[in-house]
C-alpha cells in the first residue's frame, strides 16, 4: 500500500493546494514516518508522479526572494478517487508489520528466560515512559487547541494500546517467572514454598516426640 500517497492525497484534500515544503513540513510536524510508515523523502517524487498521472495539478508557482521556485499542486477528480480506495484499504485491512520483540522473544532458549525478564522490565520501563509522553502530548496539544476530535482520538489510541502492552507484559512475566520454576523442577513455586514450611513443621513435631531426644533440667 503506498502510504506516502495516501498521506499526500490527504492532506491536499484537506487543506487545499499546497506545495511540497508545506505538505513535507506537516509530514514532519506529525512525526508520521515514524508510526505510520510515511516516506517523507519521497514526497516530492510521488508529487510530480501525481501529476504525470492527473492524481494532482499544478495550479500555480510561487517564489519568495532567492529561494527555488516552488509548484502548487491541488487534488483532482481521479486523485480524489484514489484517495478514497486507499483509504478503504487502510480503514478496513488489518495491516501487520515487522516484530523484532517477537521474534526475539519466539527464539529465546529456556536457560536464557532469567537474563530476558531482566530485559523485559527495562522494555516496561521504556514503554511506560513513551506512553506517558504520548498522553501528556496530546492533552497539551488539546488544551492549546491546536489539535481536532480525529487528532485527539490517535493520541489516545495509541495511550490505549500502550496500555494493553504493558498488561499482556505482566501475563508474559507470569509465564516466564512458572516455566523457570518448572525448568528448576519445581511446578509451582507457592506450592514449594508452602511444603517447606510444613516440612520445618513436621521435623520440628519429631524432634519433640522422639524418646531419645535428651532433655537437660
Amino acid at each position: 500500500m503506498n502510504l506516502t500517497r495516501l498521506m499526500v492525497l490527504g492532506t491536499l484534500q484537506n487543506s487545499g493546494p499546497l506545495h511540497g515544503h508545506e505538505i513535507r513540513r506537516i509530514a514532519e510536524v506529525t512525526s508520521v514516518s515514524s508510526w505510520g510508515g510515511v516516506s517523507v523523502g519521497a514526497l516530492y517524487r510521488e508529487l510530480r508522479t501525481m501529476d504525470e498521472t492527473g492524481h494532482v495539478e499544478s495550479v500555480r508557482t510561487e517564489q519568495v526572494g532567492r529561494r527555488p521556485a516552488r509548484t502548487v499542486y491541488r487534488i483532482t477528480a481521479l486523485g480524489e478517487a484514489e484517495l478514497r480506495g486507499l483509504r478503504e484499504e487502510a480503514v478496513t485491512e488489518i495491516h501487520h508489520g515487522t516484530d523484532p520483540f517477537g521474534v526475539a522473544l519466539l527464539f529465546t532458549r529456556t536457560d536464557d528466560l532469567p537474563t530476558l525478564l531482566d530485559l523485559l522490565k527495562r522494555r516496561r520501563d521504556a514503554i511506560r515512559v513513551m506512553r506517558d509522553g504520548i498522553a501528556a502530548e496530546g492533552e497539551a496539544l488539546h488544551r492549546a487547541g491546536t489539535i481536532g476530535p480525529l487528532d485527539a482520538a490517535m493520541f489516545r489510541r495509541r495511550v490505549i494500546q500502550l496500555d494493553a502492552e504493558l498488561a499482556w507484559q505482566d501475563d508474559l512475566d507470569r509465564v516466564i517467572e512458572q516455566a523457570v520454576a518448572d525448568s528448576s523442577g519445581e511446578a509451582d513455586p507457592a506450592a514449594a514454598a508452602d511444603r517447606a514450611d510444613a516440612s520445618d513443621q513436621t521435623d520440628q513435631a519429631d524432634e519433640t516426640d522422639d524418646p531419645t531426644t535428651e532433655v537437660h533440667t
